[in-house]
């Protein structure tokens, strides 16, 4: 019997290909279509129903690339398919095919969205779910919105137009291929999936076991039972030769898998926002659909962004997705505004992302979502316990960890604990997959590759086609009613994530502990490319900081209308903006030019808030008085006091010039009695001191403001990966165009390539930061520009700020898990130290470093920290990082941890200076330990004008501090980051005084009823 065996294998693939897929449908008819071509960017349904409409033939080429056109398709059922009495035959159903001009899978070409004469959706067309339910009783009438989209990952991720609109031409790309009805044979289209999934598990399975023997007998009996003349009229008699086959149910010690339908939908990547909007409404119909035709089936859907979109876009397809919310199917997941990047958004980003997507979801849906659900995100803060936890979710979910290129992760199901030891249990799906079509091997593997075996028998299958969208498809929901129990197959139910998350952790109650980061270990250049979308994600970050703080500090101090609006809308923007293909930058071109614009919007607009706050706390607006006054009154929205004006608050500063450079040798020398920094000739650092020390920070031999030019090539993802061969290619850029004095600056010219920098190195007077700001002309292609700092410090770790704190990672390569974080991210701040001395690298909006150790020859050690700030990736944005940029740095010699924390608020917040009449504006809370920070100020979120404090330990230890608020209020509580009641580490003291004794970097929300 073994003998034959790949004769029936072959046997079967062949009658499946050319008789059972053939027979699915069994007759087709035509239908009467005419077109309209949107001029230009997509119209609402209204706008596009009241169009002039032309005949259009099938094989018509249209759709330039991003264009859409409307199909309009009417018709009736061939009265031939119906018996007497109109009705059709049992076992058949009749449907409308359309094929648009597909050219590969689902989300990443043509798509089209079916709508009924009344604006509702019915579904999506795509590859593999092409087809439109029809009721035979009525004409057909539907529009189709078809959208030309291109395939931009075809070319094998390599440069293209297409991802510019402006540089995509005009030309079709597609042909209309099918427009038709189609009656379905329900029978044979069950044949055809009992085949599907008993083919599957027969190859999944050992060739030498017994039951794919099974298997193959029950194939050869359907073999020469079903007709293939016939196949429509011995379909039945075919299927029954199987069912002795799926009557055996799974072994007793089967894995068990808990299926939820999903369709991952990056909210942009290889198509732009206003694209993303149509994913969602096309795969959300579909899933409605779906629920429709399968009471059982649940749908996971995160990112309140999207819901919002169709909210706002498809209010009657929100309708009915609010209904299948309170059915049970349709699952409001993630927690979070968007499935955003964590490990470059600022703290009070991410804690944001939590607040606007819970919110919503609890204002929409009266739903507390519990769970944070990040598949595909890059990596994943080792902050994020805490805030996840914060937010009053229970659970985390990632799937991307799987893409490891060196270490493989030790568990699939553990506790993941965060810098200040907060847990959260998570799972890690063994399928290694978001977007499980739930093939055989997908299953088999899911059961092989589970690594809590032993203690643990469940795990989570999301199941449906994703990145583009797409979701679960009946064909998928097939496999879920055949597998249920079946041998030599892992157990399935549908359900949902919050079913999962509890009954592994019912059945694993002291999962294995993973402390620390989730450090991907590929794609590794998304902390550097993209430099502008950084850059403004930083700014916009710190521009709402200030303005929520004056707002809230105009608003309790003078009454003044607290802008709540406006700052939402402006929160949800940048939230967006922090999509995990966005900030990242590995989105085409088009997604980059509109964050770019949005951008410079959000600073606008904040500028504007900010304004208007500091007119009125100066004295000069909100009903005050008119004109600008005479005193120079600065605000300092930093939690450290700045040239004598308090944190948080306001007053006449007594801000002190920059040391004049004097010339030394061939260079100059910076020296203000608290650091003394020499520049050689060719603009390099050759010494940098600090007085309290009296050591020398560049260490022997080296030179410090060295750019360094890499070759850039990754394997594979181009804006997306550094590789590790990067660093046998490097180029130090030391020929100098022009060193000069400009003022209180050192000026260096440097021209490489076809790129040109200017750096501007600075001293402030007192200060104990040399600052650095590099202008830069980058036209280089496939290459990584890198700014080191050899320093004479012997350090086996190295400090990186990350949300509510600091992350530490080895300088050395002892371990495969040490060696594959050669390239790290890190916030506004690294330092390296030894006992008793350290230094300090800040910066304005740069997140990608490396930081390396060697011996030299006299036994001491060299600890390198190198800057990444620009790259020149060509896929899938070819222009990526081209152009002008301005990056601020700056080393401190002899710097603490806390000194690192205060530089990078010191760079990345800058004094503003009013003219107005008030001398001072007296912070709304003052803390007593420089250790705690006060992170964000502002009014609640409920709008009751109560004022919300969040704070943190900085400095990796415990901290005592009071607290002091600056104005009345009625009571105080400590809150989760929703701003509701919760167990804190603050008690009021003698008048009013609040004491707080934290643990190393809690975080913590204060609300004052006012």
């Amino acid at each position: 019997m073994h003998d034959n065996r790949q004769l029936v294998e072959g046997r079967l693939a062949r009658f499946n290909d050319e008789r059972v897929t053939p027979a699915v449908y069994q007759a087709f008819a035509p239908v009467t279509i005419t077109a309209w071509t949107v001029p230009d960017e997509p119209v609402p349904f209204a706008d596009a129903v009241r169009q002039k409409y032309s005949p259009i033939d099938i094989g018509t080429a249209w759709g330039k690339p991003w264009g859409t056109m409307w199909i309009h398709a009417t018709g009736s059922i061939p009265e031939e398919w119906l018996d007497a009495r109109g009705r059709l035959p049992r076992g058949l159903a009749t449907e409308l095919l359309v094929d648009p001009g597909f050219t590969g899978g689902p989300g990443f070409n043509a798509e089209g969205l079916v709508f009924r004469p009344d604006g509702s959706t019915v579904k999506a067309i795509s590859p593999y779910n092409a087809y439109v339910p029809v009721d035979h009783r009525q004409p057909l009438d539907v529009y189709i919105e078809a959208a030309a989209n291109p395939d931009i990952g075809i070319s094998g991720f390599r440069p293209t137009a297409l991802g510019d609109k402006a540089t995509a031409g005009d030309g079709p790309i597609y042909k209309l291929a099918r427009v038709q009805f189609a009656l379905r044979n329900t029978v044979v289209w069950e044949l055809q999936q009992d085949i599907a999934v008993l083919g599957g598990l027969m190859h999944a399975l050992p060739v030498d076991l017994p039951r794919r023997h099974e298997i193959l007998r029950a194939f050869e009996r359907m073999l020469d039972i079903v007709d293939p003349e016939d196949v429509a009229g011995t379909a039945a008699a075919g299927r029954a030769a199987l069912a002795e086959a799926f009557a055996k149910p799974a072994y007793a010690s089967a894995h068990n898998l808990i299926a939820v339908g999903h369709a991952h939908i990056d909210s942009a990547w290889l198509w732009p926002i206003r694209e993303t909007i149509r994913k969602c409404a096309r795969t959300f119909s579909n899933m409605v659909d779906l629920m429709d035709r399968y009471p059982d089936f649940t749908f996971a859907c995160s990112s309140a962004q999207q819901f919002a979109w169709i909210k706002e876009h498809y209010p009657e397809l929100f309708t009915r997705i609010k209904a299948k919310v309170r059915a049970g199917q349709f699952i409001p997941v993630g927690s979070m505004w968007v499935e955003a990047d964590t490990n470059m958004p600022g703290g009070e980003a991410m804690a944001r992302q939590f607040v606007a997507g819970k919110r919503f979801f609890l204002d929409e849906f009266g739903l507390d979502t519990l769970e944070a659900w990040l598949p595909d995100s890059f990596g994943y803060s080792a902050a994020l316990p805490q805030i996840v936890k914060s937010a009053g979710a229970d659970y985390f979910l990632t799937q991307k960890i799987s893409w490891n290129q060196t270490n493989r992760m030790p568990h699939h199901t553990f506790a993941w604990e965060g810098i200040d030891g907060t847990r959260v249990f998570t799972h890690f799906p063994p399928v290694d997959k978001y977007n499980s079509e739930l093939h055989a091997n997908d299953l088999a593997h899911a059961q092989s590759n589970y690594r809590e075996q032993g203690v643990g028998t469940v795990s989570l299958i999301p199941f449906g086609y994703g990145d583009g969208g797409g979701g679960a498809t009946r064909e998928m929901l097939a496999v879920t009613e055949r597998v249920r129990s079946l041998e030599g197959s892992p157990t399935m139910e549908l359900g949902t994530p919050i079913d999962f998350f509890r009954r592994a952790e019912a059945e694993y109650p002291t999962p294995p502990v993973w402390s620390g980061e989730l450090y991907l270990e590929i794609h590794r250049g998304t902390y550097t490319t993209q430099a502008n979308t950084k850059q403004g994600n930083r700014r916009s970050e710190h521009l709402l900081r200030e303005a929520e703080l004056w707002a809230a500090t105009a608003s309790v101090r003078a009454g003044v209308e607290y802008p709540y609006a406006e700052l939402e809308e402006i929160w949800h923007l940048v939230l967006l903006q922090q999509f995990h293909d966005i900030l990242p930058g590995s989105s085409i071109a088009w997604v980059h030019h509109d964050a770019e614009r949005n951008y410079a919007a959000i600073a606008g607009r904040l500028e504007k808030v900010i304004a208007a706050a500091l007119a009125t706390l100066s004295g000069i607006g909100g009903g005050k008085g008119t004109g600008r006054g005479r005193k120079a009154l600065t605000f300092n929205a930093g939690p450290y006091e700045r040239d004598g004006v308090a944190s948080l608050g306001a007053g006449i500063a007594e801000p002190a010039d920059a040391v004049v450079p004097q010339k030394y040798r061939r260079g100059y020398v910076l020296d203000n009695g608290v650091l003394r920094a020499v520049i050689s000739a060719k603009g390099l650092i050759t010494s940098l001191t600090d007085y309290a020390t009296g050591r020398e920070a560049i260490a022997p031999g080296t030179v410090g403001n060295l750019l360094q030019l890499h070759r850039d090539i990754p394997n594979q993802w181009d804006a997306w990966d550094i590789d590790e061969f990067y660093r046998r290619n490097v180029t130090d850029l030391t020929t100098v165009e022009n060193l000069s004095v400009d003022g209180d600056e050192v000026v260096v010219e440097r021209v490489f390539g076809k790129s040109r920098i200017t750096q501007r190195l600075r001293l402030g007077a007192g200060s104990a930061a040399l600052e650095i700001v590099n202008d830069i002309d980058w036209q280089e292609s496939q290459k990584l520009l890198k700014l080191a700092f050899p320093v004479d410090v012997h350090a086996d770790r190295s400090a990186s700020e990350t949300q509510f704190g600091h992350v530490f990672r080895p300088t050395h390569s002892n371990t495969s898990w040490d060696v594959a974080k050669f390239e790290i991210c890190a916030h506004r701040w690294v330092h390296v130290g030894e006992p008793g001395y350290g230094v300090a690298v800040a910066n304005d909006s740069t997140y990608g470093h490396d930081i390396g150790r060697r011996t030299r020859d006299d036994g001491g050690t060299t600890t390198t920290i190198r800057l990444s700030l620009l790259r020149a990736p060509h896929y899938p944005d070819p222009t990526a990082d081209l152009g002008h940029h301005v990056l601020r740095v700056s080393i401190s010699p002899g710097a603490t941890i806390a000194d690192a924390v205060a530089e990078g608020y010191r760079m990345n917040l800058r004094p503003r200076t009013v003219r107005g009449t008030e001398s001072s504006v007296e912070p709304l809370v003052r803390v007593s330990n420089p250790a705690v920070v006060v992170e964000a100020v502002k009014l609640a979120e409920d709008r009751s004008g109560d004022v919300i404090v969040r704070l943190y330990e900085s400095r990796g230890g415990r901290a005592d501090t009071t607290l002091t608020a600056g104005f009345d209020y009625s009571a105080f509580e400590c809150t989760d980051l929703l701003e509701r009641t919760t167990d804190g580490p603050a008690t009021e003291g003698a008048e009013g005084a609040i004491t707080l004794r934290l643990r190393p970097f809690q975080l913590v929300t204060l609300r004052f009823g006012t």
